[in-house]
């Protein structure tokens, strides 16, 4: 059972791992305006210092280094990432606003993942 529970903290790090080392190599203007658009002060640090602790924690998790902790810096991570990136509500256009409400469900599909890393460490 270790072996599928080290498998499933890879699995899970792995979108943290990628996602957070594109915010942190060279966000996308469109990301950055919507950081700067929630009334985030500088937009390019904020994505970039989001993205590094994204890689961070995702490793972490990875590598069964401190799982708890790994999960805490990550949903830390995910919560804003979600209700600045993926806000449904505001779109509308029928098919962009589907594509979020995907994204936000993903998100909060991961966002259930690490609360079980959690409360399992």
């Amino acid at each position: 059972m270790s072996i599928l529970k080290d498998l499933s903290h890879l699995q899970l790090a792995s979108i943290f791992i990628s996602s957070g080392a594109q915010a942190f190599l060279g966000p996308g203007q469109q990301q950055v305006r919507k950081v700067a658009d929630a009334g985030i002060p500088q937009p390019n640090i904020a994505m970039e210092l989001n993205g590094a602790a994204m890689v961070i924690g995702g490793t972490m998790l990875a590598l069964g280094f401190a799982p708890r902790l790994a999960a805490t810096i990550l949903i830390g991570c995910l919560i804003p990432t979600t209700l600045v990136g993926h806000p449904f509500w505001k779109e509308e256009d029928q098919a962009a606003r589907r594509n979020q409400e995907i994204q936000f469900a993903k998100n909060l599909g991961l966002l259930g993942g690490l609360i079980k890393v959690l409360l399992d460490g």
